[in-house]
């Protein structure tokens, strides 16, 4: 099989012209760098977690899953090596867009908030707390860079890059999808801070989700119980790793292993975030 892309934690092959198989490794970034260390089973997590909410937006808006099922791979990919953290997914036309969408205000929206008052140019409210709830969810999108950061875009950016049609498209359903999973996950005892999705187009020119979904890598979830307006709450994301990293004054770029009491947490954390959102125990 050609494998067409190898991101920072995902390998994608191509199958045929119209199916592609997904990989997720037990990588990990931060700052933009692939870390030494592999999180054990990282990559079964994620792909569980994706999964569950491929199944529970299905009525918001189609995706690209065809199966997680190791039977229905093509034979290459029938191994243990791929068993649990593979999809075999349609391929789409995928969107110049990180989908960005931000229910809370902190991480560099916060710091932008403190600056002018405005988060990727959108006016908020005066007085507002680290961490508060937002009025509504907003749209924030950035572009998809190769290499380095995305930069944030406005919409009327994305307007011009896409059409205003499905630029208001895309809005509608990344505030959509937002909405319903927070919603579920409150009831779970998680609050979704912010998250991005990626979207494409399939062979109608139709709008599908796709890449992964409300994953602890592509999230802000923080722990209902522990939350505090005015703080910055405990995360169930890889900010902990980030923020070990900062107060270690580790090295992100070199290639120093990171203790194991640190993989292990952070492995812990991937955990515990599928177990309360699923309601399952991870086997």
């Amino acid at each position: 099989m050609k494998k067409i892309s190898s991101g920072k934690v995902r390998e994608i092959y191509e199958v045929d012209d119209d199916k592609l198989l997904l990989v997720v490794s037990d990588r990990i970034s931060a700052f933009d760098y692939i870390l030494p260390n592999l999180i054990p089973d990282k990559g079964k997590i994620l792909n569980k977690i994706s999964k569950f909410w491929f199944d529970y937006i299905k009525d918001v808006i189609p995706n690209h899953v065809i199966s997680t099922d190791l039977k229905d791979f093509p034979k290459e990919f029938q191994t243990t090596e791929f068993e649990g953290r593979s999809m075999l997914v349609k391929k789409l036309k995928m969107i110049p867009v990180e989908c960005i969408v931000r229910g809370y205000i902190t991480g560099s929206g916060w710091k932008s908030y403190l600056n002018d008052g405005t988060v990727c140019g959108i006016k908020l409210p005066e007085g507002l707390q680290e961490a508060q709830k937002l009025p509504e969810p907003i749209f924030t999108p950035t572009t998809k860079a190769q290499e380095g950061h995305d930069e944030n875009i406005s919409f009327e950016e994305v307007c011009h890059l896409i059409g205003t049609d499905l630029a208001n498209k895309l809005r509608e359903k990344t505030i959509e999808v937002y909405t319903k999973c927070s919603e579920y996950a409150a009831t779970k005892g998680v609050i979704i801070a912010d998250t991005k999705f990626e979207f494409g187009l399939d062979e109608n020119g139709e709008l599908v989700i796709g890449d992964e979904v409300l994953t602890p890598d592509s999230s802000r979830f923080w722990v209902a119980k522990d939350y505090q307006v005015g703080t910055n709450p405990k995360s169930f994301d890889k900010q902990y790793l980030r923020d070990w990293i900062k107060s270690s004054g580790y090295n992100p770029e070199g290639d120093t292993p990171i203790p194991e009491d640190v993989i292990m947490t952070t492995r812990q954390r991937y955990i515990e975030a599928y177990e309360m959102l699923t309601g399952k125990k991870y086997e």
